[in-house]
């Protein structure tokens, strides 16, 4: 790890780097006025190029939950730290030529490890009262630094969002929503499932022609050089595996509405894995979606493409009932400290 970077800014954040690899990682800290130990959160954004505030530049907005939530904690005394992954944010562009073929799922660990040890360096961060906070595929790295870290580990994770079945599962059931319409649904499955055995097993796919040209972009964005070998890694990652390794106090959070993982399947695979952990907190508010924004419509009129195109739509706010669940959660584990 290089030297850590802390800049002040004008409006209560602070921008932060550090080295993983000979390249920087940017993000965000945000703290509370005063000199008194405060509780202190790490971020981690989703899957893809999603950056420190879970904006995407493959969706329209930059009203993202990471941001709102980071605000929100800020104001109930934490201090938050969110960051761009090397291959996400407005760094991406030059990263990513010095990233082919070394993206991977401890590069990902080792992010992480410097935002604890960026984190750990403010003088106001009680290192007791270490959590974090994570979206979607970030759970996962959340976990593996969790399983490895012998210095500053989590003292408590809220997972929101989080796969409970293996990822390639996961992806393979949102593919499978969308062929459910088409009269070639069937067909198109079966082409895409042999792709995914060839990928899985090291092999080169060959994507039919005749598929939809978003399956092709998904099945030929796997093998890029840039996504090897973490796409690899990542397809086969099961977080119920993960989980049930942890000892300590962990929140997960599946909105009902969100339809990317499903919170019955993902949910129940979750509880199933750590049946008996008294640490282990689930909740599953009505009207989240996957980005914990507040979603009113019912759950059969939703579509994951629409849905995912208005994550960070301006107007959109978080889930009063989510927010309710991951403040009050974290306020209590931190004052048991």
């Amino acid at each position: 790890m290089g030297k850590n970077v802390i800049e002040p800014q004008q409006d209560n954040s602070e921008e932060v780097t550090w080295d993983v690899d000979g390249i920087a990682v940017y993000g965000t800290l945000t703290r509370p006025a005063g000199i008194e130990q405060r509780p202190a959160i790490v971020f981690i954004a989703g899957s893809g190029p999603t950056d420190r505030n879970w904006c995407s530049p493959l969706l329209a907005g930059t009203n993202c939950s990471g941001q709102l939530l980071a605000r929100v904690l800020t104001e109930q005394g934490f201090v938050t730290l969110r960051y761009d992954k090397r291959a996400a944010g407005q760094h991406v562009r030059e990263n990513l030529p010095r990233l082919i073929g070394k993206i991977s799922m401890q590069g990902h660990v080792d992010e992480l490890t410097g935002a604890v040890i960026t984190l750990m360096s403010v003088p106001t961060v009680d290192a007791t009262r270490l959590f974090v906070l994570t979206n979607s595929e970030g759970a996962i790295h959340a976990l593996h630094y969790q399983l490895q870290a012998r210095r500053h580990p989590f003292n408590g994770l809220v997972l929101t969002g989080a796969p409970g079945r293996p990822v390639g599962l996961v992806a393979r059931d949102q593919l499978l929503a969308q062929a459910a319409s088409l009269p070639n649904g069937d067909d198109l499955m079966r082409r895409y499932d042999e792709c995914i055995e060839a990928f899985v097993a090291g092999k080169p796919m060959v994507p039919d022609t005749s598929l939809p040209q978003g399956v092709k972009d998904l099945l030929l964005s796997l093998e890029t050089p840039a996504n090897l070998p973490f796409a690899r890694e990542l397809w086969l990652e099961d977080l119920a595996s993960l989980i049930a390794r942890v000892s300590e106090q962990i929140l997960v959070v599946i909105g009902k509405k969100d339809t990317q993982v499903n919170w019955q399947k993902d949910g129940s695979a979750l509880e199933k894995a750590t049946t008996g952990n008294v640490h282990m907190r689930f909740a599953y508010p009505e009207n989240a979606d996957h980005v914990l924004k507040y979603e009113p419509r019912p759950r059969e009129d939703l579509t994951a493409v629409e849905v995912g195109a208005n994550y960070n739509a301006e107007g959109r706010g978080l889930d009063p009932d989510a927010l309710a669940i991951i403040v009050d959660w974290l306020i209590e584990q931190s004052a048991d400290r």
